[in-house]
């Protein structure tokens, strides 16, 4: 019935955002075919829209987008390097370590925000456990 699925989230600014993808995160961006809408290429061919709402834009208190990566330790080097700053949920079930990573459970992952305020996290693939 279904020849493909795809996910979607808003952002107030999608040129701003544009920039953070492709600069900070690495990600390839093309423009989605419609007004404002680009298109996130992930590795693994998935594609996530991003969709313009501007003021109207609430973020997303929930993530959004899970990048799997190796090793979370250099993955939030890196990322830190390139200016992100990862959440700290101090004092909460989630708690993380001094460099933004929780490790209590699960795979090792650490939450970050996009410019528009949405919840990214960089997730460790511990042998399969992550799907991907």
């Amino acid at each position: 019935m279904y020849t493909h699925a795809f996910s979607g989230f808003s952002v107030d600014d999608t040129e701003r955002a544009r920039n953070f993808y492709t600069r900070v995160l690495g990600l390839e961006v093309t423009d989605g075919g419609m007004q404002g809408i680009i298109t996130l290429h992930l590795p693994g061919g998935a594609e996530v829209i991003v969709y313009p709402k501007g003021a109207a834009h609430t973020p997303a208190s929930f993530t959004v987008l899970n990048l799997v990566v190796p090793d979370i330790d250099a993955g939030v080097a890196e990322l830190s390097r390139r200016g992100v700053t990862f959440e700290r949920y101090e004092g909460t079930e989630m708690e993380t370590d001094a460099t933004g990573v929780f490790r209590r459970g699960g795979p090792p992952i650490a939450w970050f925000s996009d410019p528009a305020g949405n919840v990214f996290s960089l997730i460790q693939d511990d042998a399969g456990t992550t799907a991907g």
